[in-house]
């Protein structure tokens, strides 16, 4: 319960920030040179004065179905818990402890849901925890304040 409810301030916290996001510089790997897929163009960035998740959520809706596509095999990485990640990064990914350099990959929730990314490097132990972008949260139909474990793959 006490995860919850950091979880829940964490993300108060974050959308709060956001307005202040013209204030706030942004590093080219986090927002402006974040990949989507292979064959596809970069989300863009929110508007500085998103306020809904659906301002936030930059990807269109073929972006959203591409990357629910079912994917099966890749390499096992491990499984991590995972909290929602910067929701001014825009596109599908996941930064976990589980990869030292950026790939293509897909997670999976304990219920079979997937979603493809992109797997980028987090600081940390692999048992750490992971940060997963909104829209692969929307994708997996997971609530924003959930911490859902997740198998992650390298494709």
């Amino acid at each position: 319960m006490g995860m919850r409810r950091i979880g829940v301030w964490g993300m108060i916290v974050v959308l709060g920030a956001s307005g202040c996001a013209k204030l706030l510089p942004h590093s080219p790997e986090t927002v402006d040179e974040l990949p989507l897929f292979v064959g596809f163009e970069k989300a863009p960035v929110p508007e500085p004065d998103a306020r809904t998740v659906e301002q936030f959520d930059t990807t269109t809706k073929a972006e959203r179905v591409a990357a629910a596509a079912s994917t099966t095999g890749g390499a096992r990485l491990g499984t991590t818990l995972a909290s929602l990640g910067d929701p001014t990064d825009p596109g599908f990914w996941l930064k976990t402890p589980l990869v030292s350099v950026e790939a293509q990959g897909h997670v999976e929730t304990l219920s079979g849901k997937s979603v493809q990314l992109t797997l980028l490097p987090l600081a940390g132990e692999a048992g750490a925890g992971s940060q997963l972008s909104l829209p692969a949260m929307r994708v997996l139909e997971l609530s924003l304040t959930d911490l859902p474990e997740l198998i992650v793959y390298r494709d």
